[in-house]
């Protein structure tokens, strides 16, 4: 059998149009000559877009409750993050009108005085509700230990700490560890106490299911009075490795401990590992997403290694907690490579603050472009903004995270385009999602 074919008028035109068409749509390995007019078309709009902040510590220098931790002395820091980076004098000329080009001792007493200044003038919530403004941030959530009448509770939605909850007991063994426990676990001590006076308890319950209740209360009232989420440090004081002890085993340390009792190494642990589980089924219940710190910490003596964001892979992908909202915040870094795959499981979320302030926005961008290109709709936006003294306070690094982030997300989003992965058009929804969208949908309008 012979075929026969009729080549109709336009049909090898249609065929070439379709394979260059195809072609076109080829991602590209590397980005072309027009990268950076790209670039220079995205960065007005994206600066143009309202933020949602998504981690922060909002607050003055002399607020003990901007965090439920303290910085251990003489810690080290990365080079970005240093008093020193020039870009900080940016920064206070942008927010401030600051006249010099350096922070010398005799110039910062400007900065100090015109803050000051500025505070009285726009006296009450005025004041941090302006920084937002000038950085074109519409909300900004305030990871605190507590609230403070001067931020808005309108566009700073609080998230509180829940690491407390772990440290019932006799800790003179766990704080004598280095001296970062000793500055660490002291604190965590602290807060318990103020969530058991909050809820008119003098100490620890004596019975477990009572302490069991008075968590859930906390919990509970927290909510009421503004909590989004609830928030844990845990890295900076064990491994990020959790056990899944069952509610004997933690209750029998528990009435052996509760009354003064010194609990062993394995035995503290295991009792943690199991409250931490029941605080995520609590989030689960009570509609409180759980915020997780996975990177990198401050300290001489936090350990990478033990805090190793996929240690949490077992809690995350475990099937009792699907209705559980969990944050990475921080991203994992420096594991975000491996950390945007937890991004996989429907109520995993990554938040990219910290890594837009250790590095620059030439590195920054590498992240934002990976993560963009395998999970668009899970990450967003933070400064980590953190009053670092009386000079440098959160308005600074308020400015430095967002306009960091912002460049970072233009430079990456102009990459893709060039590489032929996305339209400007979808670049543009990318930044709103990254920016602003992503995050609020989590919190069942709450915030906006």
């Amino acid at each position: 059998m012979r075929w026969s074919f009729e080549v109709r008028p336009g049909f090898l035109l249609a065929i070439t149009v379709a394979l260059s068409s195809f072609a076109s749509a080829q991602a590209r390995p590397l980005p072309g000559a027009d990268v950076q007019q790209i670039y220079q078309r995205l960065l007005p709009q994206i600066e143009k877009i309202p933020a949602f902040d998504h981690h922060a510590h909002p607050g003055f220098a002399d607020d003990p409750d901007v965090d439920a931790m303290a910085a251990p002395p003489d810690f080290s820091e990365a080079l970005r993050t240093r008093d020193d980076n020039p870009e900080l004098i940016v920064a206070a000329k942008a927010l401030f009108g600051y006249p010099y080009a350096d922070l010398s001792p005799e110039h910062s007493k400007w900065l100090v005085a015109k803050k000051a200044e500025l505070k009285k003038q726009y006296a009450g919530t005025a004041y941090f509700n302006i920084i937002l403004d000038k950085i074109n941030t519409e909300s900004s959530v305030a990871n605190r230990a507590m609230m403070p009448d001067y931020l808005d509770p309108k566009r700073f939605p609080w998230v509180f700490f829940a690491d407390s909850f772990m440290w019932p007991f006799n800790n003179v063994r766990q704080t004598a560890r280095n001296p970062d426990e000793g500055v660490y676990i002291p604190l965590q001590e602290k807060m318990l106490h103020r969530w058991m006076h909050q809820e008119n308890v003098s100490n620890p319950p004596a019975q477990f299911d009572e302490y069991l209740n008075f968590i859930v209360r906390t919990l509970e009232d927290n909510s009421k009075n503004g909590g989004i989420a609830m928030k844990f440090e845990v890295a900076y004081f064990r491994p990020t490795t959790f056990s899944d002890p069952t509610r004997d085993q933690a209750e029998a340390i528990y009435q052996k401990c509760v009354s003064g009792g010194i609990p062993g190494e394995q035995d503290y642990r295991t009792f943690q590992d199991f409250i931490f589980r029941f605080l995520v089924v609590q989030g689960g219940k009570l509609h409180l997403p759980v915020h997780i710190h996975t990177a990198v910490g401050i300290g001489d003596y936090f350990n990478l290694s033990q805090s190793n964001i996929m240690n949490l892979e077992s809690v995350l992908r475990d099937p009792r907690y699907h209705s559980t909202t969990f944050v990475m915040i921080h991203g994992g870094y420096p594991l975000e490579r491996e950390a945007v795959w937890l991004a996989a499981m429907k109520n995993v979320y990554l938040d990219s603050s910290f890594g837009e302030l250790a590095q620059y926005p030439s590195a920054f961008k590498d992240t934002l472009k990976m993560w963009l290109e395998t999970f668009p709709d899970k990450i967003t936006f933070g400064t980590d903004c953190f009053p670092y003294n009386q000079v440098l306070g959160a308005e600074e690094s308020y400015w430095l995270g967002a306009e960091s982030s912002r460049m970072a997300l233009a430079a990456a989003l102009a990459e893709m385009i060039s590489e032929n992965e996305i339209t400007e058009a979808r670049a543009l929804e990318l930044a709103h999602a990254y920016l602003h969208d992503n995050a609020v949908k989590l919190y069942e309008g709450k915030v906006h």
